[in-house]
């Protein structure tokens, strides 16, 4: 048997811009400032903005990343004209279908929507490809004004559509924090992007749903309860809704490496022979809207962190079509390793590549931590790709195979640009994912390397860096 391959892709978007209030970031800074909620509302895109967004169509598929390279910047002055909401990855989907998709999902009541807001929404979800019956009736008619404006005067958290309140989410515990409104959101939210996602990567899937042995979950959500938190397991719940009745599931929690830990696995799952078929997915992160919202109502632009992102993936065995995961060239970042940089790259790609005998420039592409520069330079963030990719190139240097002079070209030949929302685990590496796939599946690319890393000290228990990497290579089968 070869090595695992990689059978479907899906990304989509949600776009949330009346949830960046609940954001971590604008949480702890409305109370502060009396008049930046109004500051945030006047900063907020227009669901058309976000569709024509050359970095949202980037995601979804409908164009290269590369293709970034030549739109001018900003890119939100350029947007693509005839951009659709569905592209070949998957869809960037409403603000007012999500509420909707958040109630087909949600198993304990917590989301309340208004009658007459359920009401508009019931035909768009009825005409939506992966909505079927029973999520209209799980979507149910809503319930009157009164009764939203009595939960929140009781302490849950109101739910708008532009001005209008359209909702609420109620608290699921009185006396636990961990159950309390705002988190329960963060959850459902993350949970009902993860299931978008999946529905998309299943519908293509030919087996479909049921031929799913174990669904892997790598967000950064943290569900559970007061004795458990952060106890997961949000992959079930997931496969739950997305029709994957044959499976079992498990969440994997590494910071934003996650994505990259839990590919290795689920591909080593498939090579030893446990399972046949194994999904994995993350959801969107509510935390992070906003995130960067300082620098952007500075600077006098939209704010851009309005999107929860998701991905879902197919790992099976192999096909002799799909591109491989090869599994004897992993990289892991060790406890021993420093945590500079360089010696991050080292670990990542240096010494997987030479314990096989590849070099650096030998691999075509490289996929790293894919955050959108437009969000994190004007909140002083830097572009992390660009610099990842110098870093690469800088190691090859050292390595004698490139000059200092080669490393624009480097960076150009072998990296792209950012383009994906800045939500921790969704930038890690993945968004390129379905690209590389479909190229070695037309023979435009014969392999590229996936790096992810994670920030482990962020937690308080340990000062450790973390990092992870895998190839994926066109199928010779």
């Amino acid at each position: 048997m070869g090595y695992p391959v990689v059978k479907g892709v899906s990304y989509v978007l949600a776009h949330t811009p009346d949830l960046v209030r609940y954001g971590s970031k604008p949480v702890r800074e409305i109370p502060k400032e009396p008049d930046l909620l109004e500051k945030i509302k006047s900063h907020l895109r227009s669901y058309e903005d976000a569709v024509a967004y050359p970095a949202h169509q980037a995601f979804i598929g409908a164009i290269r990343p590369e293709s970034l390279w030549e739109i001018e910047q900003p890119w939100f002055q350029h947007p693509l004209e005839g951009a659709q909401r569905f592209g070949p990855f998957g869809e960037i989907m409403p603000q007012s279908e999500f509420y909707g998709l958040m109630k087909v999902v949600d198993e304990f009541d917590l989301v309340q929507l208004d009658e007459n807001f359920s009401a508009k929404v019931r035909p768009a979800l009825e005409n939506h490809p992966l909505f079927k019956d029973e999520d209209l009736e799980r979507l149910g008619t809503g319930v009157p004004l009164q009764q939203l404006q009595k939960e929140i005067a009781g302490g849950a958290l109101p739910i708008y559509e532009n001005a209008e309140l359209v909702g609420c989410f109620l608290n699921g515990h009185d006396e636990d924090e961990n159950l309390n409104a705002a988190i329960l959101m963060e959850n459902l939210a993350c949970k009902a992007s993860g299931v978008l996602a999946l529905r998309h990567l299943l519908t293509s899937f030919g087996p479909g749903p049921a031929a799913i042995d174990y669904v892997m979950n790598c967000g950064e959500e943290g569900v559970g309860d007061r004795y458990q938190r952060g106890a997961g397991n949000l992959a079930k719940a997931m496969a739950e809704k997305a029709g994957c009745v044959n499976c079992s599931g498990a969440d994997i929690k590494a910071f934003c490496c996650a994505p990259v830990h839990t590919m290795v696995l689920a591909a080593s799952l498939v090579q030893a022979g446990v399972f046949k078929e194994v999904a994995v997915v993350g959801g969107g992160a509510l935390a992070k809207l906003g995130m960067k919202m300082r620098g952007h109502l500075a600077k006098s632009i939209p704010i851009m962190e309005d999107v929860l992102g998701a991905f879902a993936v197919v790992v099976g065995q192999d096909d002799g079509l799909n591109p491989r995961i090869r599994l004897d060239v992993v990289g892991k970042h060790e406890v021993a390793a420093s945590s500079s940089q360089q010696a991050i790259m080292e670990s990542l790609v240096f010494k997987p590549l030479d314990r096989v005998g590849l070099k650096i420039t030998d691999i075509e592409k490289y996929a790293t931590e894919m955050h959108n520069p437009e969000i994190t330079e004007p909140a002083g963030s830097g572009n992390t790709p660009r610099g990842n990719y110098r870093m690469i190139g800088g190691l090859a240097v050292m390595h004698k195979l490139l000059t200092p002079g080669d490393l624009d070209h480097f960076v150009h030949t072998h990296g792209m640009p950012g383009f994906s929302p800045t939500q921790g685990h969704i930038p890690s590496a993945l968004p390129f994912l379905g690209h590389a796939r479909n190229r070695m599946l037309k023979g435009d690319l014969r392999n590229a390397m996936f790096l992810g890393k994670g920030s482990l000290f962020l937690a308080k228990m340990t000062k450790l860096s973390d990092g992870m990497s895998f190839i994926l290579e066109r199928n010779g089968g």
